[in-house]
């Protein structure tokens, strides 16, 4: 998958997160999570986009870095929503499924990079 394949992916992630989070109910518990989610799930694709604007290897190992970490972030969110009953599992599945792979292919990237480094 090229930088830009990856680039729609992360953005496409982003609007389902933010289409899971209109659908929420209105309570105290579930807006938190809606406000943290809005948050983690769309900093996945700006921080990845600023990774490929990067100057050089360790500049982009650190924004793919941060990447990686709102992305566990995002996953957290989500896992909390299922572990409280508010979503269904069945129905957060194929989006946790999705943050799950990212976050793998995240995690592959800064590897290689700060391998790479020189």
């Amino acid at each position: 998958m090229d930088a830009n394949e990856f680039k729609a992916r992360t953005k496409a992630f982003a609007v389902r997160v933010f289409r899971l989070v209109d659908t929420l109910p209105e309570t105290k518990a579930a807006q938190v999570v809606a406000r943290q989610l809005l948050r983690c799930s769309s900093s996945v694709g700006a921080n990845y986009r600023a990774a490929c604007r990067a100057v050089s290897r360790p500049s982009f190992a650190a924004k793919i870095s941060i990447a990686e970490e709102e992305c566990d972030e995002t996953i957290y969110w989500l896992e909390l929503l299922i572990e409280t009953g508010i979503v269904n599992e069945k129905r957060l599945g194929p989006l946790l499924a999705e943050a799950r792979e990212l976050l793998g292919m995240l995690v592959a990237s800064e590897k290689t990079a700060r391998r790479n480094k020189t």
